[in-house]
């Protein structure tokens, strides 16, 4: 994409208050923005991260503390703010951060610029109990899901939606860490439905239980795109899971830019129904038996793999927010089928395999080497800390820690799934 295209005189800032070091979205729109021209400022905590060897960006600033209330949120916001002197694109990285940058809309304006949308639509969408009565009021597919109202309840509706059954915190960036708790489980009893909704109030949020999809070959597709002001989703397009991590389940490891009218269909219907404005990234399930695609979940914010949708003018879903923010026109690309986006970390054999129709690394690139010298020093003391961990047991302290303080909250938790079984992630995507 040309350099001219985008505003450069507005800078961006980009918030992630979740504490993964590998989160590699972050990465991709660190680079995104910087290969345009436009300064690049990262609120996060780069602690062991790779991120914060990138030539893109131009400045590091300490993200709010876990836990943080939206005063103290807006607190840091505006400092920075009123260090970079001018109006900027604030960019939302993580479930938590889109939540809060919702709220804060009126707030923020006008040091920084946001899609125009209800401030409360993003947590609603994020909030999985509230995204199956979403789903139900605009008629997209959706696992029938129970929201149960007590202990004995909760039993119940998991005898009533059959076994295996899949549960969910609604909101999952409240989960505490250190809680024991994941933000998806398959439980194997209606007994574990019972005691798992008595840790409600433990967790932050509603439990809620969801019949169980089986994962399979080509049925784990996601969406991502830019909804602009006029409400066209720009910018993405659907794409097929190739291979996940855990195997089998879990992240993206390995994904394919793959046509499918059917979810991208789904995906701009559920846009328009809602008004939504913005960057989403959908993960949809198909079921085996009847061939329908499922929405699982409606992140508010750009997906870790989104570089994956860079079309001919190179656009992708970073850029066309702050051009449309800009009020600058959208380059109309091509869109590229067959291109791969891979996680060299976790698919280190597929990094190095041919790719005619194009790829895309999370980590290494010619013109920011930083991260990808970085990263496998950081990863191999990261793995190795959390095996010897497990290896001398839970009260034991690892001799190696990992270069981050503390694992991401929940609902990020998509570089930090290796501590999750292959059928916990099937059942969540």
């Amino acid at each position: 994409m040309p350099v001219s295209l985008l505003d450069t005189r507005v800078p961006a800032v980009l918030l992630r208050i979740d504490r993964n070091p590998f989160h590699h979205g972050t990465l991709g729109a660190v680079r995104s923005l910087g290969r345009a021209g436009v300064e690049v400022h990262l609120v996060a905590d780069s602690t062991g991260s790779p991120v914060r060897t990138s030539r893109f960006v131009r400045r590091m600033h300490p993200p709010p503390p876990p836990g943080a209330s939206l005063g103290d949120i807006a607190v840091v916001l505006r400092r920075i703010a009123a260090g970079i002197a001018r109006p900027a694109v604030l960019i939302a990285m993580d479930d938590a951060s889109a939540v809060a940058v919702s709220r804060l809309r009126e707030e923020l304006a006008p040091a920084y610029l946001l899609p125009q949308q209800p401030a409360t639509l993003p947590e609603r969408v994020a909030d999985k109990a509230e995204l199956a009565a979403l789903c139900a009021s605009v008629g997209v597919p959706h696992p029938e899901t129970v929201v149960p109202e007590s202990a004995a309840h909760a039993v119940r509706a998991a005898w009533g939606l059959g076994l295996p059954v899949v549960a969910k915190w609604s909101r999952p960036w409240l989960v505490p860490t250190g809680a024991g708790l994941r933000s998806t489980v398959v439980l194997r009893s209606a007994q574990e439905a019972g005691e798992l909704y008595l840790r409600s109030a433990e967790a932050g949020s509603r439990l809620l239980l969801q019949a169980f999809l089986p994962p399979g070959p080509d049925r784990d597709w996601f969406f991502h795109g830019y909804a602009d002001r006029s409400g066209t989703v720009r910018g993405g397009g659907p794409g097929v899971k190739s291979l996940a991590w855990p195997r089998g389940a879990g992240l993206t490891a390995v994904g394919r830019w793959t046509p499918n009218p059917q979810v991208q269909l789904l995906a701009e219907r559920l846009g328009a129904e809602l008004g939504y404005r913005g960057i989403l990234d959908l993960d949809f399930r198909r079921c085996g038996a009847t061939g329908r695609y499922h929405l699982l979940d409606f992140n508010p914010r750009p997906g870790a793999q989104f570089r994956l949708f860079t079309d001919s003018a190179g656009l992708d879903v970073v850029r066309a927010l702050h051009l449309d923010l800009t009020h600058r026109p959208l380059p109309d690309g091509l869109p590229l089928p067959g291109r791969e986006f891979v996680v060299e970390n976790y698919a280190p054999l597929n990094a190095l395999r041919p790719a005619p129709a194009g790829r895309e690394l999370a980590w290494h690139a010619y013109d920011d080497p930083g991260p990808g010298r970085a990263l496998w020093g950081l990863w191999g003391r990261h793995v190795a800390g959390r095996l010897l961990a497990r290896v001398r047991g839970p009260e034991a302290p690892a001799p190696l820690p990992a270069p981050a303080p503390a694992p991401a909250p929940a609902d990020v938790r998509d570089d930090l799934r290796d501590d999750v079984s292959d059928d916990e992630k099937a059942s969540s995507c």
